[in-house]
């Protein structure tokens, strides 16, 4: 049992956590009450932890402090979606707690706990209780409280997540959307899960395999079994030193060397020695062997690292990368390249679809990130895209509500000023770009694009992902349905029958614009847009092509 928590086990408490719910992320995905289809909370949330997972596992945390850190980091760069955003939010805060921390006992673990909620609260513009910053609040309270009590590291996280599924039961209750579905919050659940895998890893038990990978037979070579069997030390450790003297003597760095790894060869001439060795401290290694003479050279990799890509079917990395390597860190700590402003303000859309793409280009974006509904792309993708833009202030559109937070995320990420304008659909961002004046100050311009955004209503055809009892409305799988301003219109099983109802709501619009999906033929679209005509006559009728992956149609009333 373990009474503090060090940098190492941090490590494995997130990697547990992290294959806990991405063995289970489609039951947090079917807690989604809207059956349309989303980039969904347990997509999100397991993509997000995923990344904190991928940085870790090439660290060796020297502390819970920095393994904190790295999470959080890691977190901030992959979070998608708005329970991505908050659950970076979470495990930022409990990083900023744990700042400077060798190891964390229970009573600091469940105070760092307790600054994760205050930067989630903090950070959400309007805090909604019956969500995972409710099961979030509660575990933590219990936590601190278990603590205080005296119990140890294991019996206080217990504890938080005996008092988050009880608050995560409440959530029902709580949210009416929920209670109309008898679910609960998606978002707790992901959380709950997480860690439910940290305090297994506290109580020694093994990591969950992915349950939704084929456990098909492998021809390969079990390179994990090899990794946990044959691996000692974990760094292979290459290097070679100019002597101090000719005649100097190495046999008292063999004996150290011998001391602290394995597979030990020193070879040496007149003027050099060079060194092969497995350690796990490969620093000492080096910091001894000058010692004896002026290092020149040296080479490190982590053979457990390389085992792991193997047994995944990737490629190992290997200092052969460097180059590479060195070429990211050149453009930047982001791994790419920064634009040097050219302009005073540059503009940057995310959508799905070759067609919507080109429509913000013709309106003046400088560039497109692509992602959507189905997938929503991560801070770190957003912020590559901001990058590119050769602006001092770059406005971001994220022209759908759960990727807001994760645009908002960026600024204060990069030398670029971001300004977001709250777009949560397509033709919201068009209509806000089609009122930009390029030469106003960047104040005016923020204002005007945000003004914009009521001006236009939109209407929706899309599927229904799963079958659901949503507001009155009895859903099938595959149900065609019809979506206003994000709520659930209409649904029927003939797409022709929901295109007519939309043509209705019409009658008092000036504009209408139809974008059809890359699954609608362009005549099947213009007979849409005439029957739009037929019972609009007064409205100028626009029907494009989106080429976006998800809806049938995306239509614009103004």
């Amino acid at each position: 049992m373990s009474k503090e928590i060090t940098g190492a086990l941090f490590k494995q408490m997130i990697l547990h956590g992290a294959a806990a719910i991405t063995a289970q992320k489609q039951a947090i995905n079917d807690l989604n009450v809207f059956p349309v289809p989303d980039g969904d909370t347990g997509t999100n949330m397991s993509m997000t932890i995923a990344t904190a997972a991928e940085a870790l596992r090439k660290a060796a945390p020297a502390s819970v402090g920095q393994a904190s850190s790295v999470t959080a980091s890691a977190l901030l760069q992959g979070a998608r979606g708005n329970s991505g955003v908050i659950l970076s939010l979470l495990f930022r805060g409990l990083s900023k707690a744990l700042k400077g921390m060798e190891t964390a006992d229970a009573a600091a673990f469940a105070a760092a706990m307790q600054e994760g909620v205050a930067a989630a609260y903090k950070a959400v513009m309007k805090p909604a209780e019956g969500t995972v910053l409710t099961v979030s609040r509660l575990a933590a309270k219990r936590a601190a409280d278990t603590a205080a009590e005296g119990a140890d590291v294991e019996t206080t996280l217990a504890a938080a997540i005996e008092e988050g599924y009880d608050a995560l039961a409440q959530t029902t209750d709580m949210n009416p959307v929920l209670k109309k579905a008898g679910v609960v919050d998606a978002g707790g659940k992901g959380y709950l899960l997480i860690l439910e895998g940290m305090l297994a890893e506290l109580r020694g038990e093994p990591i969950p395999e992915n349950v939704e990978e084929s456990e098909t037979h492998k021809e390969k070579a079990d390179f994990n079994a090899m990794a946990q069997e044959e691996i000692t030390f974990t760094f292979d450790t290459v290097y070679v030193v100019r002597k101090a003297r000719e005649d100097i003597d190495l046999m008292p760095l063999r004996a150290y060397l011998s001391s602290i790894g394995d597979s030990l060869v020193i070879g040496e001439d007149d003027e050099t020695f060079k060194v092969h060795v497995h350690t796990d401290i490969p620093g000492v290694a080096l910091t001894e062997s000058q010692k004896y003479g002026t290092l020149e050279l040296a080479k490190i990799e982590n053979m457990r690292s390389q085992a792991d890509a193997l047994a995944a079917g990737k490629a190992a990395q290997s200092t052969d990368d460097l180059e590479a390597i060195e070429e990211e860190l050149e453009n930047g700590e982001s791994g790419h390249k920064v634009a040097a402003p050219e302009k005073a303000v540059g503009f940057l859309a995310i959508c799905a679809g070759d067609g919507l793409a080109a429509v913000f280009r013709d309106l003046g974006c400088d560039a497109v990130v692509s992602g959507g509904q189905t997938m929503n792309p991560s801070t770190e993708s957003i912020l590559a895209g901001i990058d590119q833009v050769p602006a001092e202030t770059v406005f971001v559109l994220p022209n759908n509500g759960n990727i807001i937070m994760a645009a908002q995320q960026c600024q204060g990420l990069t030398e670029k000023n971001v300004v977001v304008i709250p777009s949560k659909t397509v033709p919201q961002g068009i209509t806000a770009m089609m009122n930009v004046d390029p030469e106003a100050e960047v104040a005016s311009i923020t204002e005007a694009m945000t003004e914009a955004l009521s001006t236009v209503t939109t209407s929706q055809i899309t599927y229904a992902a799963r079958d659901s009892d949503f507001d009155g409305f009895e859903i099938h799988q595959g149900d065609y349905l019809a979506l206003k301003e994000g709520k659930l219109f209409g649904t029927d099983t003939q797409l022709d029958a929901l295109l007519e109802k939309l043509a209705e709501e019409g009658k008092d619009s000036s504009f209408i614009s139809l974008y059809y999906g890359e699954d609608v033929t362009e005549d099947a679209a213009q007979a849409a847009g005439a029957r739009f005509q037929a019972v609009c006559p007064d409205a100028e009728i626009s029907v494009l092509s989106g080429g976006q992956p998800v809806y049938y149609y995306i239509i614009s009333f103004e």
